[in-house]
């Protein structure tokens, strides 16, 4: 039964600490960020929208949210500051060519390389996966890297 003279139970055996806390991968949050919607947890599909606060939506995901107003529904952090439509912009993205991942149907066989983004910035190149900083103009909707923005040097769309 254990303990019965044959073992010598060491204090580290019989003491059991504090538990160590989970870190998140911060790999893994910001690959999130940029494929899913932040209010509705799916996978981003257009039109995309996105807030001040640089967040991204689904647009049916906000618009389902600004309709359904009901006191039974619990506040959603992730769109509390969103009052009207008015609140976001819809963002005109530039498809990156190298990336296959929705082109090809997924039987789970496949490496699913979740380091490929499927938008790029269309001045630089780069890759809008989370590594870089990304800006939208509010009045326009084309996204950038903050890159290119330095690079350009003017309030005026590009295109």
């Amino acid at each position: 039964m254990g303990c019965d003279g044959g073992t010598i139970p060491k204090r580290h055996e019989l003491v059991k600490g504090p538990r160590k806390v989970e870190k998140v991968d911060k790999n893994a949050e910001l690959v999130a960020r940029w494929n899913y919607c932040a209010l509705s947890q799916e996978k981003l599909r257009r039109p995309i929208v996105a807030c001040e606060l640089g967040r991204l939506y689904n647009k049916d995901a906000v618009i389902e949210f600004l309709l359904d107003k009901s006191a039974d529904k619990t506040p959603v952090e992730a769109a509390s500051h969103i009052k009207s439509i008015k609140n976001v912009t819809e963002l005109n993205l530039a498809d990156n060519p190298a990336w296959t991942g929705d082109k090809e149907s997924i039987k789970g066989d496949k490496y699913d390389d979740i380091q490929s983004a499927r938008f790029i910035c269309p001045v630089v190149g780069l890759e809008m996966n989370g590594r870089h900083r990304f800006c939208f103009l509010r009045n326009c909707g084309c996204v950038f890297s903050e890159r290119a923005l330095k690079e350009i040097k003017s309030e005026v769309c590009h295109k």
